[in-house]
């Protein structure tokens, strides 16, 4: 899937924190999704995606569904190296840009391993896209129905059909019951071979429109009937897509149900499969499929019990998704070697960026001289200590505008500035919502302290905010290096 990166307005009030990523274990199979994988969600200029798509060259379209413009999805490139997925929709399917953004940002904060996560989204004019993750591994339907050199096999079609229930499990967990169009065009494969469903299908196509796209045949019953999506149509839908792992082919749910009913169920199974896998196994997915695609929605299981239907016919869990899938795995390479605060400079976590700061209190300005330590006690310096430490009061407890205030007053009582206030002004700045003044105080902050790296990474920040991606790069790049400078510098 295909995902884009731009020049950001924050989606979120200024005075609010930005959407973190979810970190909590997943209860369904106890893993975690690393904060430093997946950048907090953020809205992008229209001109950066499209420089991202060579002007939404048709060389990069990506998506293998069929589906006709606006609502295509396109491989990008950003300037600082990252490759991201973007669905380009149009301006008859969200009329209200508020309305689009809101709907976005909330599927943004659904994160998920399992999930491809969405992480931004724009509404500039006409144009509403969605920016999502890219995966390098193309779709379920490219290696079920249009395979190479060997079939998908079966071991991995069960991981499909486990990872996809539990990507289901957690939209659900999430209040987010209701996924448009769940087809193998849907799933796709990350650089480790995992399968991962589509955030796309979280949000429709139209505000008003149509919420399957796919032939009448594939169709949850309810919904020809009525025009409506109910939960009970995303399993009508997951059974399809069982159909199609077990087939190897699109089988029209009437007609698959007419073999099982006649007990030639085995009919249904993939030819290619050459009898590689256990019939037993077999036969419980394909009595899963039948329930899934019952007529009446209240004679389906829900998605818990997919779950615990599907999760004892994994038998080779030990082995990777790539291995078995016959993949090279794509490696993740970063431009520069970050450390956490460049990394969540880099991606525009903001949060992370505050309790970094936090940490690193003033440390890095030990030993410098500044108008925090005199030998002789006045009441100039009183007021000058008590002004710093209401400022950090309020730095520390999210107050920005009463920190903002503070600062700028230590700022103006102190004959030799401290670096530290700058940078601590300079989030406080991008926290409200005002780059412009944020990469003045990180200028500062180079100034007081030349080779500091949080001053390099504070400009990237901010020159990201202001969709300058090159300088913002070229800032990461420099802090990095004076940061290994350091690190060569204690070594030796």
């Amino acid at each position: 899937m295909g995902c884009f990166q731009s020049k950001t307005a924050s989606v979120q009030s200024p005075d609010q924190e930005p959407s973190q990523i979810d970190s909590k274990a997943d209860p369904g199979n106890g893993e975690q999704l690393d904060q430093d994988q997946v950048p907090a969600f953020k809205e992008f200029g229209f001109a950066v995606l499209r420089a991202a798509t060579n002007g939404f060259s048709s060389e990069l379209i990506v998506s293998e569904s069929g589906e006709k413009a606006p609502n295509v999805v396109y491989k990008g490139k950003l300037r600082n190296n990252g490759f991201v997925a973007i669905k380009r929709l149009s301006k008859q399917s969200w009329p209200d840009p508020q309305q689009f953004v809101a709907e976005a940002a909330g599927v943004g904060k659904v994160r998920h391993k399992r999930l491809v996560n969405l992480i931004g989204c724009c509404a500039e004019g006409d144009e509403r896209l969605l920016v999502a993750e890219y995966m390098p591994h193309d779709t379920l339907s490219k290696h079920l129905f249009h395979w190479d050199k060997r079939p998908l096999p079966w071991e991995m079609r069960v991981r499909i059909a486990c990872y996809i229930a539990q990507a289901l499990d957690h939209c659900n967990a999430e209040n987010r019951k209701i996924y448009h169009d769940l087809n193998a065009y849907r799933v796709l494969f990350d650089e480790d071979g995992d399968p991962r469903l589509s955030s796309f299908g979280l949000i429709k196509n139209s505000r008003d429109g149509k919420s399957y796209s796919t032939n009448l045949a594939y169709t949850p019953p309810e919904f020809l009937r009525t025009g409506r999506v109910i939960p009970e149509s995303v399993v009508y839908s997951y059974g399809t897509v069982l159909l199609d792992l077990l087939s190897g082919k699109h089988i029209p749910p009437s007609h698959a149900l007419d073999m099982i009913r006649g007990k030639n169920d085995l009919l249904l199974m993939d030819s290619s499969l050459e009898g590689q896998y256990a019939v037993e196994d077999a036969t419980k997915l394909v009595e899963l499929a039948s329930k899934c695609l019952q007529y009446e929605a209240r004679d389906r299981p829900d998605i818990k019990f997919l779950m615990s239907a599907v999760a004892p016919l994994q038998k080779q869990k030990e082995v990777a998704s790539h291995v078995l899938m016959g993949l090279m795995k794509t490696p993740v390479v970063l431009p520069t070697m970050l450390s956490p605060l460049g990394k969540a400079c880099a991606r525009m976590d903001l949060t992370a960026v505050h309790d970094i700061l936090l940490k690193t209190g003033y440390k890095d300005e030990e030993g410098a001289e500044n108008e925090l330590s005199f030998q002789e006690w006045t009441q100039q310096v009183q007021d000058m200590l008590n002004t710093k430490k209401f400022g950090d009061i309020a730095f520390r407890d999210k107050d920005f505008k009463s920190a903002i205030d503070y600062y700028s007053k230590l700022v103006s009582m102190m004959s030799v500035p401290s670096g530290t206030v700058f940078g601590r002004r300079a989030l406080s700045y991008l926290m409200i919502g005002q780059p412009e003044l944020a990469l003045r105080d990180a200028m500062q902050a180079q100034v007081c302290l030349p080779e500091w790296p949080t001053s390099f990474y504070m400009q990237a920040l901010a020159l990201s905010k202001l969709g300058m991606e090159t300088d913002a790069q070229d800032m990461l790049n420099d802090g990095a290096s004076f940061e290994a400078k350091k690190q060569n510098s204690w070594r030796n």
